[in-house]
C-alpha cells in the first residue's frame, strides 16, 4: 500500500474512531501520535484529520446538497468520513489531482464498505469535482 493510501486509511481510522467515541478528532490523533501501541501517523494524515476538522461545516454542506437523496447523517459512518476526506483533499489539497481523490476514496470504500459505496461515493465526489475549481475560488 502507498504511502498517502495509508495516510488516508489512518486519517479515516482516526475520524471515524472519534466520531463512535463523541471525542474531539484533534485530541485522538495526539493521542495516536504519542503511543507507540498504534501504528504511526504520518503528517499526511495528520493534514487530512486537521483539515476535515477545521472545514467540517462547509465540507458537510457541500455533501448535503450534492449526495442526492441522503442526508449527512444517514449515510453509512466509514462513507461519511471517506466523503470528508475526499472532498477535504479535492478542494483543499493543491498537489492531490481530483481523479486521484475520488480514486483513493472510491478504493477505500470498496475494501471498507457496504457493496453500493464505491458508486455512491463516486458519484458525490465526482458531481464536486464538476464544480471543484469554482468551488476553491469561493473559499
Amino acid at each position: 500500500m502507498r504511502a498517502r493510501t495509508k495516510a488516508r486509511k489512518r486519517a479515516l481510522d482516526i475520524l471515524f474512531e472519534s466520531e463512535a467515541r463523541s471525542a474531539d478528532p484533534l485530541e485522538v490523533l495526539t493521542q495516536r501520535r504519542e503511543t507507540d501501541d498504534a501504528p504511526p501517523v504520518s503528517d499526511y494524515a495528520a493534514l487530512l484529520v486537521r483539515g476535515v476538522v477545521d472545514n467540517r461545516e462547509r465540507i458537510d454542506q457541500l455533501l448535503a446538497e450534492h449526495a442526492e437523496g441522503w442526508t449527512v447523517a444517514r449515510m453509512p459512518a466509514v462513507d461519511r468520513t471517506l466523503l470528508r476526506i475526499g472532498v477535504y483533499e479535492l478542494l483543499w489539497v493543491d498537489e492531490i489531482d481530483d481523479p486521484v481523490a475520488i480514486t483513493e476514496a472510491v478504493e477505500l470504500a470498496r475494501t471498507l464498505s457496504t457493496d453500493d459505496s464505491p458508486r455512491f461515493l463516486n458519484g458525490v465526489l465526482g458531481r464536486i469535482a464538476d464544480i471543484a475549481e469554482h468551488l476553491r475560488a469561493t473559499l
